[in-house]
């Protein structure tokens, strides 16, 4: 299939042959002849699957259709909500260029929050025709009479997993009282949770539902490993990995900001160009850090899960989870950073013993088991003073670790092996 079968104008195509989006991906080629004809849309599918093209392409068609010739304010036609910052940025910044060679000429307005108000204000003077926002800056808008939903034809809740998941339930729940009762609603989310399906039930009328498959066999570049190591072992184990692999990029997930910050600084000190991303940057700072990091003037992000979706980086090698997610879901979109449009990737999660059985559920909610992994000189202390020169290989899998009891001497061995040896 082509674009050129799915119903869309030549401008579009254009746009679509400048972004060099060769064909279709799968929800792409089901969702945008449904936008077309206007039906409402509840698609399943993962970050990195072309989904901001799959409603951007139509509704920019059917925009450019209904805008009225000579209209002096603007009305908002189209309004994407998104869970964060950067997928605020970066959907803008999509819609923007596919709309590039439109005869009528569209005003988008990305706001968020984190920033002044005052500018978003400013901008949305005069009105705009597609809006894309955060819910808790949208209803500040909103309450400063900054603009109107009352003309919206298509609400997109994009990422509405994340959007529940940051608790931007009751949000979403004011911002739905304000637009029209009659419009198109397009929901796409990555996971199915009961409290996602209870959100899009209650919004949708007779949907047409996209289900692109099973999410890790979506994701086939992907080549998963998982590594057994003490946690006062993993900074040097990444240190030896990115030099090892040499990756000229790496997106590293922890779980805290504290974390973020202590980690960049230890291979700041080893001798990498590394940054923290984490929700303690100004929106500017981020924003300039993604664009370091993409030109690869950065060689590695250390980022909470703020960065788990949003950010869109052609070419990524690898991916490694420093610590856990909290979810399978979470891990999921973790690694959905590498292996993206086409390309092949790396994702490597660090198992520490009291966390083997979290990363067994991990396995299970993909329904795949990822061999374990010792590498020489950072395999756990439980392990190596358990091994002999006779044994296994330490590349070889070490099987499960958590549940084994360990003895005095081992604690008095683990004991000895952080005294020593700093993370």
């Amino acid at each position: 299939m082509n674009f050129d079968t799915l119903g869309l104008i030549p401008e579009l195509l254009q746009a679509v042959a400048a972004r060099q989006y060769a064909t279709p991906t799968a929800v792409q080629a089901e969702a945008i002849p449904a936008v077309l004809a206007g039906e409402d849309v509840m698609a399943l599918a993962q970050t990195g699957s072309g989904k901001t093209a799959a409603f951007a392409l139509p509704l920019l068609q059917r925009v450019q259709e209904e805008m009225e010739e000579g209209s002096k304010q603007r009305k908002v036609r189209i309004l994407v909500l998104v869970p964060t910052r950067e997928l605020s940025g970066q959907v803008g910044q999509t819609i923007e260029a596919l709309a590039e060679h439109l005869p009528k000429k569209l005003k988008v307005a990305v706001i968020y929050g984190g920033a002044s108000i005052n500018p978003q204000m400013m901008h949305l003077r005069g009105g705009a025709d597609i809006v894309i926002s955060t819910p808790g800056r949208l209803l500040d808008l909103l309450d400063n009479n900054a603009l109107s939903l009352k003309d919206v034809a298509t609400l997109v809740l994009d990422e509405a997993d994340r959007l529940l998941d940051l608790g931007f339930a009751d949000e979403i729940k004011r911002i739905l009282e304000q637009l029209p009762d009659k419009r198109q609603n397009l929901f796409f989310s990555a996971t199915f949770s009961p409290a996602v399906k209870k959100l899009a039930l209650g919004m949708l009328h007779e949907p047409v539902r996209i289900a692109i498959a099973d999410l890790i066999e979506n994701l086939p570049d992907i080549a998963q490993r998982a590594i057994a190591v003490d946690g006062d072992k993993r900074t040097r184990l990444l240190v030896y990995l990115i030099k090892e692999q040499q990756w000229e990029r790496v997106l590293v997930f922890v779980a805290t900001k504290y974390a973020s910050d202590t980690v960049s600084n230890k291979l700041k000190k080893a001798g990498i160009k590394a940054e923290a991303f984490n929700g303690d940057a100004s929106q500017g700072a981020r924003q300039h850090m993604l664009t370091d990091f993409k030109a690869n003037r950065i060689q590695v992000l250390v980022a909470t899960d703020l960065a788990a979706r949003g950010i869109d980086v052609a070419g990524l090698p690898a991916v490694v989870n420093y610590d856990l997610p909290r979810s399978a879901d979470d891990y999921i979109h973790r690694i959905g950073r590498t292996g993206r449009a086409g390309a092949s990737g790396t994702a490597i999660s660090f198992i520490l013993a009291e966390h083997e059985m979290h990363f067994r559920l991990i396995e299970k909610r993909q329904d795949k088991r990822v061999p374990r992994e010792t590498l020489p000189g950072f395999e756990p202390a439980a392990i190596a003073a358990n091994q002999t020169d006779s044994e296994a290989s330490p590349d070889a899998p070490t099987g499960g670790i958590k549940g084994k009891r360990k003895s005095k001497k081992d604690k008095l061995r683990e004991q000895a092996a952080k005294d020593g040896q700093p993370g």
